[in-house]
């Protein structure tokens, strides 16, 4: 093997004009090919944050008028005649208001979990019976329990 690489070294033809300016040619197509793959990568970099800029940009926009909608909301009469029941308990002409006392009306609050489970019951029975027994399947061979 070493062999081999002395005699291609002592070899004249490697050395020839042609040979060498083909492999000149080759290393300056290899460094204009690496610029052009830098530059489409700045480009590519550069898209991305103007991409980014352009959607914080919509979101920015859509935030203001929001506020400016909400803005209009608050000068409206509605939104008056809801403070004024909310704040100070006015009412309208002709209108009955009844105060509940804050322990009964937490009182007939529903705990969370119970709702939770309340809406996964709702969810069982809204199902078809075709899914409720694949399902029940499905637990029996993996050993799951759903008691």
């Amino acid at each position: 093997m070493l062999e081999k690489i002395k005699t291609l070294v002592k070899n004249p033809d490697i050395y020839d004009t042609r040979v060498l300016g083909l492999v000149a040619f080759g290393i300056v197509a290899l460094l204009v090919s690496w610029s052009g793959i830098k530059s489409i990568q700045t480009n590519y970099e550069l898209q991305k944050q103007i991409s980014v800029a352009k959607q914080q940009n919509e979101v920015t926009q859509l935030e203001n008028d929001n506020i400016k909608l909400r803005n209009e909301y608050y000068k409206t009469d509605e939104f008056l005649e809801l403070a004024a029941r909310r704040q100070f308990g006015l009412a309208a002409p002709g209108e009955k208001v009844y105060i509940v006392p804050k322990t009964v009306a937490l009182g007939n609050i529903k705990d969370q979990s119970t709702v939770a489970t309340e809406q996964q019951q709702g969810q069982e029975k809204s199902k078809p019976f075709y899914l409720n027994n694949l399902e029940a399947w499905f637990n029996f061979f993996l050993r799951k329990n759903t008691d």
